[in-house]
């Protein structure tokens, strides 16, 4: 029987303001309140709270059948908090049906599994920890920024503990090869991958209100139909995309809530089923292994990561950043570990490409003016992260102090597993000698 695995992602950068030269070593706060604001409440009036109460109400006209995932950024989730806590609410409403998981994903969505792997751990950590502290749950599968993956990532999430991650099902990839079964990592082979079916995923994402589309207007029980009719041995469909397809890319009058609203019936007379990731990976087996030796995402034509690092401004940007990481590691600043989440986020980089300048998202003219304006921020946030850590600061001193530093941890994280350990064993005494 087949089934359908719906992803969401769910991501909102702190976006920056006018940031002038002048401004750099005078002014330390960076970023457009306003423009957040007015962002995050518009998208919880347009799409998340209405797409929300969509999913809610297929599940429980479902009896409990239909199922989806989210990753949620922890930069979208401190914007719910401060703007929308109402949106919130909505999410963990949801997590409670149990038909719906929660991945995890890099906190700021940022680009670091690129450039920094130690960066790119700590992120995941403290998204994981986010979630938990938000929903109560531990999530169990990741998915990169914008489903980033890579042979070399594969094995820096399989050594993070993960059985499960999701990714782009590019072409240039698969070759002949269906994404509409379980693969393995081909460096990694004890990590599953579920793969996005990029025809099914854009009839909704980029297609749906297309009035020049051929298949215009799409039903719910036309697309089920295209995913009954794929071949019978093809286990699985993953259906991956921006949350904000429901109410915003797709407005509330194009009829997307509704169509919605209808799959699950259409699926059920069919046979189809929906699965979570982490159901997907338990109930079915991977059909092969799959390589990727240079990153791929589900980014443009060519599902590569040059919307981010694809010319000379973003490379600049990225190589700066990733030059003082170390330094901000051993900050304790609560206001420079913060700020340096925000800076990372994958959309201060996108705003800079000159594929399609500007991008639909942009808040800039130009990638001129998007360069400018983070280099300015960022010149600022060197300045202030020299008064702690001076320039001057040998590579050989700093390094002593990581190491340093890093052992204490390890030793810290031993003697916790010890205390663990010898309190179990008082309580199995105490239990034995009752």
């Amino acid at each position: 029987m087949k089934t359908i695995c719906f992803y969401f992602q769910v991501h909102q950068p702190f976006r920056l303001r006018r940031y002038r030269f002048f401004d750099i070593g005078n002014d330390h706060y960076y970023y457009d309140d306003f423009h957040n604001e007015e962002i995050m409440r518009r998208m919880a009036e347009h799409c998340y709270l209405p797409a929300n109460k969509t999913m809610l109400e297929m599940i429980q006209s479902s009896g409990g059948r239909f199922k989806a995932s989210f990753s949620i950024s922890g930069t979208a989730l401190e914007q719910m908090e401060l703007y929308s806590p109402e949106v919130l609410d909505s999410f963990r409403e949801l997590g409670k049906t149990g038909n719906v998981e929660f991945l995890t994903e890099t906190y700021a969505h940022s680009l670091s599994s690129l450039g920094d792997t130690e960066e790119f751990r700590l992120q995941v950590d403290r998204h994981k920890e986010k979630i938990h502290d938000v929903f109560g749950i531990e999530p169990t599968i990741l998915r990169n920024t914008e489903l980033i993956y890579s042979d070399d990532i594969a094995e820096l999430v399989a050594d993070m503990g993960f059985t499960g991650m999701l990714t782009e099902g590019a072409k240039h990839v698969m070759g002949w090869k269906s994404p509409n079964y379980i693969y393995t990592s081909s460096v990694q082979p004890e990590l599953r991958l579920l793969l996005k079916n990029n025809r099914f995923s854009e009839d909704l994402s980029m297609r749906f209100n297309n009035y020049s589309w051929n298949e215009y207007p799409l039903t719910a029980d036309k697309y089920i139909g295209w995913i009954a009719s794929t071949p019978q041995a093809e286990q699985i469909i993953n259906l991956f995309m921006n949350y904000e397809v429901l109410g915003s890319i797709q407005p509330a009058e194009s009829g997307i809530f509704e169509f919605f609203k209808a799959l699950p019936r259409f699926a059920a007379d069919c046979g189809i089923s929906f699965s979570t990731p982490s159901e997907a990976f338990n109930l079915l087996n991977p059909v092969e292994s799959i390589s990727v030796p240079h990153p791929i995402s589900w980014v443009d034509e060519e599902r590569d990561t040059g919307s981010w690092l694809g010319n000379v401004l973003q490379q600049e940007a990225f190589r700066k950043v990733n030059d003082i990481s170390e330094r901000v590691r051993i900050a304790k600043d609560r206001r420079i570990r913060q700020d340096w989440n925000y800076l990372q986020s994958s959309d201060h980089f996108y705003y800079m490409n000159t594929r399609h300048p500007g991008g639909t998202f942009s808040p800039y003219d130009n990638p001129y003016d998007a360069f400018s304006n983070y280099m300015n921020v960022l010149s600022d946030f060197i300045v202030r992260l020299n008064t702690l850590f001076p320039e001057a600061i040998e590579n050989e001193e700093l390094n002593a102090l990581l190491i340093t530093i890093r052992n204490q941890g390890k030793e810290i994280e031993t003697l916790q597993k010890e205390v663990a350990r010898l309190r179990k064993n008082k309580v199995t005494n105490e239990q034995n000698n009752k």
